[in-house]
């Protein structure tokens, strides 16, 4: 495969955004920063479809399970 995937430029889009959004907020602590992009992949691995998670090399069971732990484990 030659370029970036769909789903792999999807998510880059997405860290775009939260990048900007933690400029806006780069008074918050680090950890909360780490907290909002925990949450924000996790809920983004939801999303994704079969074929899209097969890309990224995780099964829909891997995705679930990652998706829905709290923000705040690593």
């Amino acid at each position: 495969m030659s370029g970036m995937s769909d789903v792999r430029l999807a998510l880059r889009s997405q860290e775009l955004d939260v990048a900007q959004e933690q400029v806006i907020t780069a008074s918050a602590p680090g950890r909360w920063n780490l907290f909002w992009r925990r949450r924000h992949t996790r809920k983004a691995l939801l999303d994704l479809s079969r074929e899209q998670l097969r890309d990224i090399g995780l099964t829909a069971d891997q995705a679930r399970r990652e998706g829905l732990k709290p923000f705040w484990r690593d």
